[in-house]
């Protein structure tokens, strides 16, 4: 007699995978509050991100932070690549949490005009900094945005500062003239320089030196301190030639090993001066008003570029706009002037 199969028995049950549930707004607010890189980190993508419903999102997360009110100083490093931000960085970071600090890093990556696409290795770059639980490190693309910064580093650094960060380093591109915009967003602006690089005489040119609070030459170790040595005088004497800042701070040349930690220190020192100094004459203040002023005109021109380029007509005619413009067809600013319209018209 056959034996009738038991369905229930032979039949193998499977877990059932749930999806992920995206946090409200609170529940990231919370863990942001209470120092969770993770909150922090889903946070900053949701403010990263091009979405229309994010975008609604991260905007109510980010003025919940603006109200915590945390003391923070924020730096900008910057520097030709090769330079050693990243090590820097590491160097300054953990001599920062070893201070009793929490520190966070955000780092830009170059966005490939080619592929689209970015390394995003900072973390590995960082590796002893980013395994300290007082530092968090977020990597970033730079996706083509002007000023050697990621468009949302702005409110990324809000967030940083409402989770607890007591310091806020923002690695730039290193991009060279065009990395204004992150001198608009920070406190105090730091140059890293190489000695022996050939350019220690264009110190002498106003622009990215004559923003800078601090010049640090780094890789001062080894066969290169004498040439750091004199690469320090050079850009002393350059220094001399620019007006007094209205800061009423004097930017000064230091050197430093970020390799073999020699001088990060007397650099972080250096900072602390500044700190003292501007938040005792007013102007640390004055300067974060004025960054909020950049921070509201930049976030108006970035959304009236994306509203204009997802608009459905712009959409709609600018691949042909373009085609007519590239065969010669149609000069640039005739069709710049038809694209307006069709934006205009639908408003």
């Amino acid at each position: 007699m056959a034996l009738k199969k038991n369905s229930e028995s032979t039949s193998i049950s499977k877990p059932e995978h749930k999806r992920k549930q995206i946090p409200s707004i609170d529940e990231l607010f919370h863990g942001i509050q209470k120092g969770d890189k993770t909150a922090l980190a889903r946070a900053i993508t949701l403010v990263e991100s091009s979405n229309a419903e994010h975008l609604a999102k991260a905007n109510l997360i980010v003025e919940k932070c603006l109200n915590q009110n945390k003391k923070t100083l924020r730096i900008g490093i910057t520097g030709v690549p090769g330079v050693g931000k990243s090590t820097f960085i590491e160097a300054l970071g953990k001599k920062l949490t070893s201070l009793g600090k929490k520190v966070a890093v955000l780092t830009v990556d170059p966005t490939s005009s080619q592929s689209k696409g970015s390394i995003l290795g900072d973390k590995t770059r960082m590796y002893e900094l980013a395994k300290d639980p007082n530092a968090f490190i977020r990597p970033s693309p730079s996706s083509e945005s002007l000023g050697g910064v990621a468009r949302k580093t702005r409110e990324t650094i809000i967030l940083c500062e409402a989770a607890g960060y007591d310091v806020v380093l923002i690695e730039t591109v290193g991009v060279g003239q065009s990395e204004t915009m992150v001198h608009s967003m920070v406190d105090f602006f730091l140059l890293l320089k190489l000695a022996g690089a050939g350019d220690e005489l264009q110190g002498i040119k106003r622009g990215i030196i004559e923003m800078a609070d601090a010049l640090v030459i780094n890789k001062a170790d080894g066969e290169n301190i004498r040439s750091a040595a004199i690469a320090k005088q050079d850009f002393s004497k350059a220094l001399h030639l620019f007006p007094l800042k209205e800061s009423g701070w004097k930017p000064e040349v230091l050197t430093c090993s970020a390799l073999e930690n020699k001088g990060i220190t007397e650099v972080w020192e250096f900072i602390e001066k500044f700190f003292e100094l501007t938040t005792s004459n007013g102007y640390f203040e004055k300067n974060r008003r004025k960054q909020n002023k950049n921070w509201l005109l930049q976030y108006i021109d970035n959304r009236i570029t994306t509203d204009f380029y997802q608009h459905p007509q712009v959409a709609h005619a600018l691949p042909s706009v373009i085609n007519e413009v590239t065969q010669g067809t149609t000069s640039p600013f005739t069709a710049a002037e038809k694209l307006i319209k069709a934006y205009k018209a639908q408003k």
